[in-house]
């Protein structure tokens, strides 16, 4: 069983308002993560949340919210929460980031087949060349994802246990596009 745990509690500092509620293609940037995820073959979603409108798009596809009351000490806090709150017989946790628009359920569902295939591997996607998300940790990561501390999230973990990677090559990169800035959110917003 894969747990996924949407990561959407950030404070979108870059960007300087919420990016997770702007529109691509008229619906909400953290809806279309949520979509691709409902449609995948991930058996438990979670979305990790810090604005009240993020919860009620999550609870229209029956999702499960945490609310992060302790989002201002980093990213770290919603991986341990997202950990904490899913289900005992998860054998995986992927974590996907709310603000990576053009995901679709295939890129998830192929990182899905190549965690099972290759139990217990940390899965990452590579997008021309670039590590990315969303990345799969096994159940046996799940002290170290607990032991987390401040703004990083599981790639310093990736870093210290290289020998138990397995990287994904992704054709579309498109799909591996993250938005942090409103430059980068005005360059694609109508792909």
């Amino acid at each position: 069983m894969i747990t996924g745990i949407i990561l959407a509690s950030g404070f979108s500092r870059r960007m300087g308002e919420e990016k997770l509620l702007l529109a691509i293609k008229g619906v909400p940037m953290v809806e279309r993560v949520i979509k691709a995820a409902h449609a995948s073959q991930l058996d438990e979603l979670i979305v990790v949340y810090q604005r009240y409108e993020i919860k009620e798009i999550a609870e229209k596809y029956g999702i499960k919210t945490v609310f992060n009351r302790h989002a201002d000490r980093g990213q770290s806090s919603a991986v341990k929460l997202g950990v904490k709150s899913s289900r005992p017989d998860t054998d995986g946790f992927m974590f996907l980031v709310g603000d990576q628009p053009y995901l679709n359920a295939s890129t998830i569902n192929k990182l899905i087949a190549v965690f099972k295939q290759d139990y217990p591997f940390i899965v990452v996607p590579v997008y021309n060349g670039t590590r990315g998300n969303p990345v799969i940790f096994p159940l046996t990561a799940k002290k170290e994802l607990r032991a987390l501390k401040g703004d990083c999230g599981g790639r310093i973990i990736i870093d210290r246990m290289k020998d138990r990677v397995k990287l994904v090559s992704i054709a579309k990169t498109l799909v591996g596009i993250d938005i942090d800035t409103s430059e980068a959110y005005e360059k694609i917003k109508y792909y």
